[in-house]
């Protein structure tokens, strides 16, 4: 979509981008971050025209908020520092506002948020996170979790804030699902700890629908740092053994 796109609007033959977060479908990304390599020749500095230009082409839910020459050394996956998701649950009984269906969860009981905050405590830091990860073959899931904490945003809507280095895939999803059995009294609080210190994905971590996440923000450190923190992160991460 976005690359074809660009490749219509700065009259290239093709267009490869590169995301910061790589969301599952139906997942929402209000603060994504792309980079594209073209010739300089198919850029002529007008950001103002092309944004306008490329909104043109972009379905109505897609929009581009700005747009530039990259610094030497970005690399929008790889030179991250954190991504920062939402996951939004109604706890109501008749659901969430039908204007916020399609980015909000319908769990329909109530919700302990301090209960909630206990169990996903001892999940901060790095850790192996697979069993809460699909796993791919030759990939670490190894990550650093920075925040997970939820709150009570309007009488029936609590949000959580997850953030880390980076995911792997349905990691944040599972990690919520892993919260909501403990905010609505189906297991203990100390539960999600002891199924991330099984490393082993297991059938009990229901992974939540993909609708109530959005991907809100996305940390880059200072220009001269953004080449090394690319070549860090492209390092295959592994945790001592047990």
């Amino acid at each position: 979509m976005l690359e074809e796109a660009l490749a219509t609007v700065l009259r290239l033959p093709e267009v490869r981008a590169t995301c910061a977060g790589r969301t599952d479908s139906g997942v929402h990304a209000r603060g994504q971050v792309a980079h594209v390599d073209v010739p300089r020749t198919a850029y002529d500095g007008d950001a103002t025209a092309l944004a306008r230009h490329l909104v043109g082409m972009l379905p109505p839910d897609v929009g581009v908020r700005a747009l530039g020459v990259a610094p030497p050394g970005f690399d929008a996956r790889f030179s991250a520092l954190w991504r920062r998701y939402a996951y939004r649950v109604s706890e109501a009984p008749y659901g969430p506002d039908p204007l916020r269906r399609h980015d909000v969860l319908a769990h329909r009981r109530p919700l302990d948020v301090a209960a909630m905050a206990r169990s996903t405590a001892g999940l901060l830091g790095e850790h192996d996170f697979a069993a809460f990860c699909r796993q791919r073959e030759g990939a670490t899931t190894v990550r650093r979790l920075l925040d997970l904490s939820w709150q009570r945003e309007e009488p029936d809507l609590v949000v959580a804030t997850v953030r880390a280095d980076a995911f792997c895939h349905s990691m944040v999803r599972a990690l919520v699902g892993a919260a909501l059995a403990v905010g609505d009294g189906r297991r203990p609080a100390g539960w999600p700890a002891e199924v991330l210190a099984g490393r082993t994905r297991v059938p009990d971590v229901h992974v939540v629908p993909a609708r109530g996440l959005t991907l809100e923000e996305v940390a880059y450190p200072a220009d001269s740092e953004l080449a090394d923190r690319a070549a860090s992160t492209r390092r295959l991460r592994e945790l001592s053994p047990r």
